[in-house]
């Protein structure tokens, strides 16, 4: 079975003798994903990342990229239109589960159409934060559960306890039900605009999200940014923005970011959140890269005394083939303020050492 753009006929669908001809080859689907195992050892930090007094060894999903599994498909209307949709749900590949219990395609489900104008997608996708960030990120969006510029600039995991947009969780926004999107290219640049509906029994705008981005892609340069807005079901506002840029320089790649997000907790608390990111991407052989990246998150938090911590990260890569490889990664955490918990370290370290293969 190909796994690139396959034509899957009637064997899924509906019988060949149903369709018109010429059919097949306006019609495709791509069966796709990412499994990716690594062995980590990590002291002052849990199996699941989380501040500790202790040390830990673990078999880990995704450290590198997130594993998935999904399909996506896209027919030719004729006149330059298409229709397209996407289903990808996360995986555990140490445990043989679902990222998410509560949604299985939690990544993606959506179906759209598109043309010269641009696309239009709907259903449960990213917000237009994420999409700002993924080019610019300074490791290239790796290890998605620790990386700040996913779980705090992009919202997947914001801390704050509240269901901010229809996230359909009280953790993140990194990904919203109930959305539509926008998005158009226009030679260099790229738009988008998203909305998402909050449809609770409070109506109006009461968990809704609207956000806009703007990027400009070039041979060398790359420039990203986006803001959205995000309400809860009780109408408190979680503001977040986010700009960054990457430079191509011969085989080494600089990127760095900013984002800020304010969010209101209750009527008279609110959050700030500044994540800064800088990092470097040499590609010293055709089969080796390397990356080095260093966060910065600071928090402001009503009555609280400010906190944060600073995050290195380095990732060395070596492909065995186009879609296998070998990686190793390093990582040192220091907290400030007290952000870790009082009994926990100050410091805190991890190295993995893992495999990832695309299909």
């Amino acid at each position: 079975m190909s796994i690139k753009s396959l034509a899957w006929t009637a064997a899924i669908a509906i019988p060949a003798f149903a369709l018109p001809a010429g059919a097949f080859a306006q019609t495709s689907l791509t069966i796709y994903g990412i499994a990716d195992a690594g062995l980590r050892y990590s002291s002052g930090l849990t199996a699941a990342n989380a501040p500790s007094t202790n040390s830990s060894t673990a078999l880990s999903s995704g450290v590198n990229t997130t594993s998935r599994f999904g399909f996506r498909g896209r027919e030719d209307l004729g006149g330059g239109m298409y229709a397209l949709f996407n289903l990808e749900t996360g995986l555990n590949i140490d445990a043989g589960t679902t990222a998410n219990a509560n949604k299985f395609f939690d990544r993606a489900a959506i179906v759209g159409l598109g043309s010269s104008w641009g696309q239009v997608t709907a259903g449960r996708q990213t917000n237009v934060l994420a999409d700002a960030i993924s080019p610019v990120d300074p490791v290239g969006m790796r290890f998605a559960a620790f990386n700040p510029n996913i779980a705090t600039a992009a919202l997947s995991s914001h801390g704050l306890g509240l269901e901010y947009g229809s996230a359909g969780a009280n953790t993140g926004s990194y990904r919203l039900d109930n959305s539509l999107k926008y998005t158009g290219r226009f030679g260099a640049w790229t738009a988008r605009a998203m909305y998402s509906f909050g449809e609770t029994t409070q109506g109006g705008a009461a968990r809704s999200s609207a956000g806009a981005g703007l990027a400009y892609t070039s041979k060398l340069l790359t420039a990203s940014g986006a803001y959205q807005r995000f309400k809860t079901a009780d109408n408190l506002e979680l503001n977040a923005a986010t700009l960054g840029a990457a430079v191509n320089w011969g085989n080494v790649r600089i990127a760095l970011n900013t984002a800020r997000s304010d969010g209101q907790t209750t009527a008279s608390r609110r959050t700030v959140q500044r994540v800064h990111s800088l990092g470097a991407t040499w590609s010293a052989h055709a089969s080796l890269d390397l990356t080095a990246a260093l966060y910065r998150v600071d928090r402001e938090r009503t009555g609280s005394a400010s906190d944060g911590y600073t995050r290195a990260m380095l990732f060395a890569e070596y492909k065995l083939s186009q879609r296998s490889k070998l990686y190793a990664e390093l990582d040192s955490t220091r907290w400030s303020g007290g952000y870790q918990g009082a009994a926990n370290k100050d410091r805190a370290t991890g190295i993995t050492a893992g495999l990832m293969h695309t299909f």
